[in-house]
């Protein structure tokens, strides 16, 4: 493992105030490994085997059932999945795989769970970890069932924007349809929701998503802190 991605993982809130013994015992029996495009890394129904890093490239977490399938998130660097699996030594609930390159770290489930029980600090990280990703899940709630489907893709723009340094373009990295279904809708509602967006600035070419008035888009969205993350 290079030093500059042992720094990476440290800078981590989740292992920043691990012990280095501790820091060494789960990275000793880890593995990096790099995935092409279209990787399925972990499927749900199967045990958790590993805590996944992700280092570089874009994961997509996904469920399927009865012959339907859903986008739950998008990963990018550097974010581990999926914890609440590891630690309960449960069934993944969600499958994942690359949308592009990736570079992912494979840290042991026992060790990490060994970790867990022997590392105060480790277990306070992890507890806090798993607080706001819970917290995460109500706002995805509520983002779902208190907006329509163009306020949804609005505040989806916000955010992604802002990650963006707000330079007025979001590039997708994946499909329209995988947005869709991020979303929580079907292609031909986002195409709807796309058209509607079109009054107050927003242009679509290809994958490329242009905001002309990022002002106007903020009223329209109307982000909340009890709801939205990164605005």
């Amino acid at each position: 493992m290079r030093e500059a991605d042992l720094q990476t993982l440290r800078g981590l809130q989740l292992f920043k105030k691990m012990s280095a013994r501790q820091l060494t015992r789960l990275t000793q029996p880890a593995s990096l490994q790099r995935y092409p495009q279209n990787t399925l890394l972990i499927t749900e129904g199967e045990r958790a085997d590993f805590l996944h890093v992700l280092l570089d490239g874009c994961v997509e977490l996904f469920a399927s059932h009865n012959g339907r399938q859903t986008t739950v998130d998008i990963l990018r660097p550097t974010t581990t999945f999926i914890l609440a699996a590891v630690i309960l030594d449960q069934p993944y609930l969600k499958s994942a795989r690359t949308l592009l390159e990736s570079r992912v770290l494979l840290l042991p489930a026992d060790a990490v769970r060994g970790v867990f029980r022997e590392d105060p600090d480790f277990a306070y990280a992890t507890i806090a970890e798993l607080a706001l990703r819970y917290r995460s899940v109500t706002k995805l709630l509520k983002d779902q069932k208190l907006r329509s489907t163009p306020e949804r893709l609005a505040n989806w723009l916000l955010k992604t924007a802002s990650v963006n340094g707000n330079t007025g373009s979001v590039t997708l990295d994946f499909e329209k349809k995988t947005l869709a279904s991020l979303l929580g809708t079907s292609p031909e509602n986002l195409s709807r929701a796309l058209a509607q967006l079109e009054q107050i600035g927003v242009q679509t070419s290809g994958r490329t998503i242009a905001i002309t008035d990022l002002n106007g888009l903020r009223d329209y969205a109307k982000p909340s802190p009890l709801i939205d993350d990164g605005i």
